[in-house]
């Protein structure tokens, strides 16, 4: 007979961003405590509002299965004693199988003959097992825990009541002083407490009593209500779907309006009145046909309709108080002039150990003009990187920026512009914090992109260089989000880059004029260096897992001490796409024998190879080949370099065919490692190949 299940976890309003997270870890953990405790069930139906956990379990088995099975033991020698008695293991493994040493008998298992005994295990019925789900609840964990009452136990927030049904009969357990029971609560002001007769009434029961306990039929719901309100009056929306997840996270019984703000403050930047109603409010913001901002909005009340005027009312007020601020600090702001900034930012602290943020900006102004020229940035590029860097922090300290912080970079591509900077020194200032997230919009401009690239990476280096490197989940500067950027901007604008070149420059510069680093973090720049360059590497990592590629090859390409970033992604590119050649295997056994043989046998010093030491054709041909391919080998275009390397394959099985590499004569052998270091050097432009697997 097949069995329906209702859990639900009554909690305190649980903060819109961790609900749907925590639904879905709920409804996996138990899903993989059904797999573990063998019971099969047919769908597992989650349901969350900012009260409630829940899940919906549908076609349980009756129990467990009976399971028959042989349980190995200690082997045979071990068993008996040399009278052939039972030795204490022996009795010992039977009575902790529930056996006695009347059900002994052996097998052989890789020439070894071992003691079994057959154990028989009854299965128990699913009502049994499901109370262990207590455990399974209180287990999981949540970005923020919190305590109540005098308890030492931590959950997303206090627990208000327990309902655990199988088909219409209660599973007892309990969390703390709550019980398991059939009662939940309806919408906190609109509905009342309700029993639910068994575990398939749960989301008509609630629906009875205003909410909507299916967050995707929740969501729906809101978004045809708020494309309605914009058709109705021709208005142009875009439905930010992040929105409608963290609004639909806030209402268990949603209900759309609209509401108006003064056309005066549309003198206010756009990006202003956007994140007051969006970031702030919550609302949904409208256009006309033109993309043109209109003074409305759509926002979403957790009740019915009645009186929703005075929602409305209430929500124009609120509004309306930030847009008064808005419009007071974008005019004084442009009161004061970007130099009068500047000397605020003077004073404005980034960290005690690492100096101010003025100071931050001239690092930043060093690394930033490096990279530039690296990566060919034209004299205007450079002429406005280097402006961007001296001031491209000023809106820190604005009116506008201390009150809207999201509007950061945002305000100071508005300001730089109305105090008369060039577009690209005000489009750079903006651009230096993109990616603001792991898959955010990169900088669009060639000067933007090297800004954000140089002020990303002094704080990762100046903060590693401090002894405040990411550890586990701590990562309390977002070092892995600046490094993730990085890697991001550089394979989206395909620079090549070497990190530690650029690190070795910065030292030297700071040798002269410390800027805001103390003794420690000063002589601790260079030593962080290959540091810097490993947490780097596993970025690229990140991404290459990302693609999904075959593990072996991203490891070839994360285990080959390559320091551009740029490569990395190439290599991964070459090797995937010619991963599937008839002729892979035969290329890669090919050199990596050259190359485990190099790297066995280092060879110092100077790598020429003296054709006079050939002992034999194979070797000349080797030698040729080689010779003929250096000046063909590209630093860009690795897929014309793995042609070039791949035709290497014949004459390099031909050479260890007829060539005894550890030679006796040392001149002899030394020469032939040279020349295998010199093609483990070649085949290392396309990647570790030890790393591959190839069958």
């Amino acid at each position: 007979m097949a069995h329906n299940f209702l859990l639900e976890i009554g909690l305190e309003e649980i903060p819109a961003h961790v609900v749907t997270p925590s639904i879905d870890q709920l409804a996996k953990r138990v899903g993989k405590f059904l797999d573990d405790q063998r019971i099969s069930y047919g769908e597992i139906k989650k349901f969350s509002t900012p009260r409630r956990l829940a899940l919906q379990i549908l076609d349980l088995a009756d129990g467990q299965p009976d399971v028959e099975e042989e349980v190995k033991g200690p082997a045979k020698k071990i068993a008996l004693d040399a009278e052939g008695n039972w030795s204490k293991a022996a009795q010992g493994f039977v009575r902790g199988q529930g056996a006695t040493t009347d059900d002994i008998f052996f097998k052989e298992l890789k020439g070894v003959e071992y003691l079994y005994v057959n154990k028989f295990t009854a299965g128990k019925p699913v009502a049994e097992v499901l109370v262990d789900l207590k455990d399974v609840v209180t287990a999981m964990n949540f970005p923020t825990m919190m305590r109540w009452a005098n308890n030492s136990f931590e959950y997303v927030r206090p627990i208000k009541w327990l309902v655990a049904l199988l088909d219409n009969e209660l599973i007892p357990f309990s969390i703390l002083d709550k019980t398991v029971d059939r009662f939940s609560r309806g919408h906190r002001f609109l509905g009342h407490d309700v029993e639910f007769t068994d575990a398939l009434s749960y989301e008509q029961t609630l629906k009875d009593v205003f909410v909507i306990a299916d967050a995707q039929a929740r969501k729906d719901l809101i978004r045809a209500q708020v494309l309605a309100i914009a058709a109705e009056n021709n208005w142009k929306i875009e439905i930010d779907e992040d929105l409608l997840e963290e609004v639909n996270n806030l209402v268990e019984w949603p209900t759309a309006f609209t509401g108006s703000f003064k056309e005066e403050y549309l003198a206010v930047p756009d990006e202003v009145l956007v994140t007051s109603m969006k970031e702030h409010q919550r609302f949904f913001y409208v256009t006309d046909a033109e993309d043109n901002l209109l003074p409305h909005f759509i926002s979403v009340r957790n009740g019915n309709a009645e009186f929703i005027e005075n929602v409305a009312r209430g929500n124009e007020k609120v509004l309306t108080a930030r847009l008064e601020d808005a419009k007071f600090f974008y005019a004084e702001d442009q009161k004061q002039t970007i130099a009068d900034y500047m000397e605020k930012v003077k004073k404005l602290a980034f960290h005690d150990k690492i100096g101010s943020v003025y100071e931050h900006m001239m690092r930043v102004k060093t690394i930033a003009q490096s990279i530039g020229k690296k990566v060919g940035l034209s004299e205007t590029e450079l002429k406005d990187l280097a402006r961007a860097s001296e001031i491209y922090k000023f809106d820190l300290v604005t009116g506008m920026v201390g009150e809207f912080s999201e509007l950061q970079g945002i305000m100071g591509e508005k300001y730089a512009l109305i105090f008369g900077e060039t577009a690209g020194v005000a489009q750079a200032i903006r651009e230096h914090y993109m990616p603001v997230s792991a898959e955010g919009e990169l900088p669009a401009s060639n000067v933007g992109a090297v800004l954000a690239l140089a002020d990303k990476y002094d704080s990762i280096v100046t903060f590693f260089a401090a002894g405040m490197i990411p550890s586990g989940a701590n990562d309390p500067y977002a070092l892995r989000r600046s490094a993730l950027g990085m890697t991001r901007i550089l394979r989206d604008k395909q620079w090549a880059v070497d990190l530690p070149e650029i690190n070795v420059e910065l030292a030297n510069a700071l040798k002269a004029d410390a800027t805001g680093l103390n003794d420690d973090v000063l002589a601790n720049i260079t030593e962080v260096s290959s540091d810097v360059q490993s947490f780097m590497t596993d970025r690229v990592k990140q991404l290459l897992n990302g693609q999904k590629l075959r593990h072996d090859i991203v490891d070839a390409v994360i285990n080959n001490e390559e320091t551009d970033v740029l490569k990395m992604f190439a290599q991964a590119k070459v090797l995937d796409a010619h991963k599937d050649d008839v002729d892979f295997r035969s290329v890669v056994e090919a050199l990596t024998r050259a190359m485990r043989l190099a790297n066995q046998n280092e060879v110092e010093g100077d790598l020429t190879v003296d054709p006079a030491l050939f002992e034999n054709d194979s070797e000349k041909a080797l030698y040729a080949a080689v010779v003929a391919i250096q000046p063909k080998l590209s630093a860009t275009d690795l897929e014309a370099n793995f042609t070039e390397i791949s035709s290497l394959e014949a004459v390099i099985a031909a050479y260890f065919d007829e060539t005894m590499i550890m030679a006796e004569d040392a001149a002899v052998r030394t020469n032939r490692l040279k020349q295998l270091t010199i093609v483990a050097q070649i085949a290392r432009t396309i990647g570790n190949l030890n790393e591959l697997i190839v069958k």
